[in-house]
């Protein structure tokens, strides 16, 4: 998968998920702690979030991380290179707060 087509399809899903739960733009991205613009753009496929963005886009759509990822669409072939990514991702976030938590001692 190209770069675009990661950043197309993630937009794709979350758009498709603030639909379903009858958010708007603007909802969506007070909850989650971004501007309009920049979920705009993230909708569009022009910018791809950051981890902790991510992390709040999730949260806003009352989802795990991995399912921004997943889509409707999800072929049986595409199912175990997004759960691979769900890992990864999960993996690094833990230890990205593990590194947090011992330098301020959270």
């Amino acid at each position: 998968m190209e770069e675009q087509d990661l950043k197309t399809s993630l937009g794709k899903n979350i758009k498709l998920l603030r639909f379903r739960r009858q958010l708007s733009q603007n909802d969506l991205a007070e909850k989650a702690f971004i501007s309009v613009t920049f979920l705009s753009n993230i909708e569009r496929g022009n910018n791809f979030p950051q981890a902790r963005t991510l992390c709040n886009l999730a949260d806003a759509l009352k989802i795990e991380v991995w399912e921004l990822f997943k889509g409707e669409g999800a072929s049986e072939q595409e199912k175990p290179i997004v759960d691979r990514l769900s890992e990864d991702f999960t993996k690094h976030v833990n230890l990205a707060m593990e590194m947090v938590y011992k330098q301020y001692k959270v």
